[in-house]
Order: C-alpha cells, then structure tokens, then sequence
C-alpha cells in the first residue's frame, strides 16, 4: 500500500528535522566571537569608579577579581568622577602602553549621572572603541544604567555593539545597582556587587571563545 500525500518516511522525516534545527539555529542570537586569549594576553578594564573598584578593597574591583577567573593580567584603567569624553582622551596612551589583546568597555555612567547628552556619550564611546580597532583590539562592551526608579541600560549601547559585533553585557549593572545587598553607596557596588559583574563578564567571555 502507498503511503498517503501527507505521511513522511522516517528518511524524509530526518531530513525535514534537521532543516528545522539548521532554521532555528540561524534566527537565533549569539554573543559575537572574540579571538582566543593567548596565555600571556593582556586585557585592559577600562572605565570609571565602576571600573576602579570604588566601594570595595583593591582586590575586590572586577579587573582583580576578573583576573583570578581567566588567569591573565587584567589591567585596571578605571578613573573615579571620569566623564566619557576624558576617557576617549586618555585611552590611546594606554592601548599603546599596554597592548592589551581585549578592551573591557564599561564607561558613560559618570556622564549619565549628570544628565549629558545621550548623543555626545555616545560619540565618545565610538572614539573608545574606534581607537580600540585601529590597533585591532577587540572590544566587551558593558553597559551602564540610567539613574532612576526603573533602571535600564541606555539603547545606544546595544544601537552601537549591535553595529560593531560586540558581545554586550548589558543586564548585570542594572542587577547590581537595584539590590542593596551589592551595593557600597547609592551608586558603587561593594566586593560582592564587583565579583557578580566579573563573573558575568567572564561567562560573556567564555560564550564569546575569549577563554
């Protein structure tokens, strides 16, 4: 007897199945890839108090914290009260001194503290980042809350990973900054605040193939 119009084989049905696998693998979102770190590479945490570890000891900030979990030197570029505009001024200095293999971007929260101009911070995180891929230093973007009641990452920093492939963190701040329990002060996180954003980082970076 045939098989009626709508039976599949098991061969057609095999094939049907991994059409559909091959489908939804395509529609669905990954973190962008990052180059492997070589077991000497450097990595460059660059940003403000956020960065520096404010709130917490030494070797509590993230970069410390972050450089036990991926076992390379983490250098803490982090300056307290710094607007993003400065940050674009200084980073080429330390590209340049450092050499690092990854750029961690966390900056902006200062400017967005004093309520300047979205567009003007985001102009100042391209220069950060173009800086970065002159000297083909990929790029973790971490993206900082807005002030306020409900605390969300502002969209240009998705607008600008999304357009330069960057893997994006961009959930764990707004985490932090909402819970009292990780905080030092009404901004800064304390030592488990900082340790919860570098192992957030570090899985962004494990998902990326950095490590």
């Amino acid at each position: 007897m045939r098989p009626s119009g709508n039976h599949i084989t098991g061969r057609s049905w095999t094939i049907a199945h991994l059409l559909l696998l091959v489908g939804l693998a395509a529609c669905s979102t990954s973190t962008p890839p990052l180059p492997q770190l070589a077991p000497d590479a450097v990595v460059l945490a660059y940003g403000d108090s956020l960065t520096y570890g404010t709130g917490a000891g030494g070797d509590q900030s993230y970069p410390a914290v972050l450089e036990r979990l991926v076992r390379r030197r983490v250098i803490n570029g982090g300056v307290p009260g710094e607007l993003s505009g400065d940050g674009a001024k200084r980073l080429a200095a330390l590209l340049d001194e450092h050499r690092p293999q990854l750029l961690i971007l966390c900056h902006g929260g200062n400017d967005l503290l004093r309520k300047r101009d979205a567009d003007n911070i985001e102009t100042n995180l391209r220069t950060m980042i173009g800086l970065a891929r002159e000297r083909n230093i990929p790029v973790v973007l971490v993206g900082v809350p807005r002030p306020g009641l409900l605390l969300s990452v502002p969209d240009f920093y998705r607008k600008i990973a999304r357009e330069f492939g960057l893997p994006l963190e961009a959930e764990v701040l707004p985490q932090i900054e909402g819970d009292r329990a990780l905080k030092s002060d009404s901004i800064h996180p304390n030592a488990d605040g900082y340790r919860l954003l570098a192992q957030r980082i570090y899985a962004l970076m494990r998902s990326a193939g950095a490590v």
